[in-house]
């Protein structure tokens, strides 16, 4: 990271401090009328944003892609839309949403490198009104690349490292079952017109919460319990935290290829088993891009995962687990795929040594599934059956268990 670079960057955690001290509260709201993206000097691009007040923020720039990312602690950004913010020759998109508790963050897309020039808030003593200002100068490849990176450690959200409680009984113990709403925050997931699938998943999540919590033996844990993102390695890194026997993740995508409709669930494998499960993975695995995750670090080869010697023992438990899954919703008769049973490279499914499973409740894209996702005596049937195929796994995957240790 370069020393201007560096500069620019403690300068802005100075800043925040500032703002901290002086009683700023938490939530600004965005003001539209007073916020856009233009055209600067000699290739230059211009940001500003109209804010009811001051509060603690930051920026810093990624490489592979080139981003720049702003954080704020934190900003209501009420109905804007990228399109209202303009346009800008060297940024090819403008993303912002809630990023984790109590932050925002705004991203925006380079087509070309663009060096943080200026970046500053400049807060009006009389009304307390903030306007940020960032101005991106054309730079050299080289140069934007070795200053980029987060200004501390990009996997904020992981959880902390946790010391391995004692073993538990396994015969007698609930069994712990981590549930990943996909998608949140910055990061909506699909959408058709007002419904988004992060807001979809959540909901299904919680449902599926209550009705576990009901039937006894399960001990529930879920990724996110409100409209925040969670980076790819953090939401595995949850279910090895909390020492999950299962992790499933939840999502409700939209394809246009291949008339995609119904429930499908999906295990770890290298390659995928269709072209159109190798294109849902490669979007899931973009969320951390579009979100402002630093990647620079980041080990992105699922080959790795599948060579781990504990896989050697997951593997047979998450294809029984499948199967169960798949049976129970097919005697609850709610709608399945047609081919429900795929496979596909998604980073989410890498923990080695946890039975794991992708199910996407349906495809948004379709409208019967649509309808569904959004029928409550639907989504109560799909808990229902997932509740059932999980005891049934359970009762197996223990005498299974049992039987080897013998």
């Amino acid at each position: 990271m370069s020393r201007i670079f560096l500069t620019l960057v403690l300068g802005l955690w100075a800043c925040m401090a500032t703002a901290q001290d002086a009683g700023f509260s938490a939530l600004a709201r965005l003001d539209k009328a007073s916020s856009n993206l233009s055209e600067g000097w000699r290739g230059a691009a211009e940001l500003r944003l109209g804010l009811s007040q001051g509060v603690p923020w930051r920026v810093f720039t990624l490489d592979a892609p080139r981003r720049v990312v702003l954080d704020f602690k934190e900003v209501d950004w009420g109905d804007l839309q990228a399109a209202d913010l303009g346009v800008a020759e060297g940024v090819s998109a403008v993303r912002f949403g809630a990023y984790r508790p109590g932050w925002s963050r705004m991203v925006l897309d380079l087509e070309r490198a663009l060096a943080v020039d200026t970046a500053e808030m400049a807060v009006d003593v009389g009304t307390g009104g903030a306007t940020l200002t960032l101005v991106l100068s054309p730079a050299d490849t080289l140069e934007f690349a070795k200053a980029a990176g987060a200004p501390h450690d990009p996997r904020w959200d992981l959880p902390e490292p946790a010391t391995p409680e004692i073993s538990r009984a396994e015969d007698w113990a609930e069994t712990i079952i981590v549930i990943d709403p996909g998608h949140g925050g910055i990061d909506p997931g699909a959408e058709r017109g007002d419904v988004q699938e992060k807001t979809l998943m959540l909901m299904f999540a919680r449902e599926l919460r209550d009705v576990l919590r009901r039937a006894g033996g399960f001990e529930v844990v879920l990724t996110r319990d409100e409209d925040v993102f969670v980076s790819l390695e953090g939401r595995v890194a949850m279910a090895h935290q909390h020492q999950a026997d299962v992790f499933v993740s939840l999502h409700a995508d939209s394809l246009s290829q291949g008339n995609a409709k119904g429930a499908t669930f999906y295990t770890l494998s290298e390659e995928a088993s269709d072209a159109a499960s190798a294109l849902l993975a490669e979007r899931h695995d973009r969320a951390d891009i579009l979100s402002g995750v630093d990647l620079s670090g980041a080990d992105d080869e699922v080959t790795d995962v599948l060579l781990d010697l504990a896989r050697m023992e997951t593997e047979p438990r998450t294809e029984t687990l499948v199967h169960s899954l798949v049976d129970a919703l097919k005697e609850g008769g709610v709608r399945l795929n047609r081919k429900p049973l795929r496979e596909a490279a998604f980073s989410v499914l890498k923990a080695a040594d946890v039975p794991s499973v992708l199910v996407e409740l349906g495809f948004m894209s379709d409208q019967q599934d649509l309808a569904n996702l959004t029928d409550p005596g639907w989504r109560a049937a799909m808990a229902a059956g997932l509740r059932d195929g999980l005891l049934a796994w359970v009762a197996e995957d223990k005498a299974t268990r049992a039987l080897v240790r013998q």
